[in-house]
């Protein structure tokens, strides 16, 4: 018996990235969203079982490139839907389905959260997106890659505000207590020091990477910044935090030292919340 057209597209799917007008597991994909190490993210909607194929909710669907589709990369994109189906918030992912490869979530049809442009947006994101990781750390799970291009924002932002993306990284306290990685899982311009040390990560490590994440989106860079690698690592782990204020004029120094204590090498010197973090950011700034 001959394939179905469909059958025949998921067959062939791993062979090549997807395109407009393709069919899989019952989604039409429309468009790439994105695309990093290990899959793409595509803008899609379920196709319904009627003739005309007519529209239905739009979704965002990560699918494994063909070469990371080991037990291995299968495994973690199943734990990172199973870590973020145990999140309930409005400022986390929605995560849908799940198959052997891929996986369906919200789709939010913003953009990152550098696309908001003013002030009041910008603070109020990062503030829905503190809520979120203080809620993740109370159910004990550490994000542990909190940048810019995860916190992605509702074009009406007034109405769906910030959502806190991929949890493809994430470390789950109860079950990764004895696990230590060999190398740093989040990206260097926003690592903490402690990650980078090979330590087991905990809250206040988010609260390390929103800082340095708030202070881009606030002045369009991080407290530090190299080409290299290595000066990127020296600087978390021995540079003193920056004098923004030195450098962006309509910053103070009330702010260089909410910055120092949100970004100091120790973690228990940081702040007891992301909230409480991005408050007084936000306080520094206004007064």
């Amino acid at each position: 018996m001959a394939d179905s057209p469909d059958r025949r597209v998921r067959r062939s799917y791993g062979r090549q990235m997807a395109h407009p007008g393709q069919l899989f597991e019952g989604y039409r994909v429309e468009a790439l969203l994105g695309h990093g190490g290990e899959a793409g993210v595509y803008r899609a909607h379920r196709v319904s079982g009627g003739p005309d194929g007519r529209r239905a909710s739009v979704v965002a669907i990560k699918i494994l490139d063909e070469h990371h589709r080991g037990n291995a990369d299968v495994a973690r994109l199943a734990r990172e839907f199973r870590i973020a189906r145990r999140l309930q918030h409005p400022h986390i992912i929605e995560v849908h389905e799940h198959g052997d490869f891929w996986m369906t979530m919200q789709y939010i049809d913003g953009g990152p959260i550098s696309r908001l442009r003013t002030l009041d947006a910008q603070l109020d994101a990062l503030a829905q997106v503190a809520g979120a990781l203080d809620a993740a750390h109370r159910s004990g799970i550490v994000h542990t890659d909190v940048k810019p291009i995860n916190i992605l924002v509702h074009q009406a932002f007034s109405h769906g505000g910030a959502v806190l993306v991929d949890f493809g990284a994430a470390h789950v306290l109860a079950e990764d207590v004895w696990t230590r990685s060999g190398r740093p899982l989040a990206s260097l311009p926003y690592a903490a020091p402690e990650l980078l040390q090979g330590r087991l990560p905990q809250a206040a490590t988010d609260e390390y990477a929103l800082a340095c994440t708030a202070l881009e989106v606030l002045t369009g860079r991080p407290p530090y910044s190299s080409d290299n690698p290595s000066d990127l690592i020296d600087c978390h782990l021995h540079r003193p935090p920056p004098d923004i204020s030195t450098m962006v004029p309509w910053l103070s120094k009330s702010f260089d030292v909410v910055l120092a204590r949100a970004i100091a090498k120790d973690p228990d010197r940081r702040y007891q919340s992301c909230t409480e973090m991005i408050h007084h950011i936000s306080e520094a700034i206004r007064r």
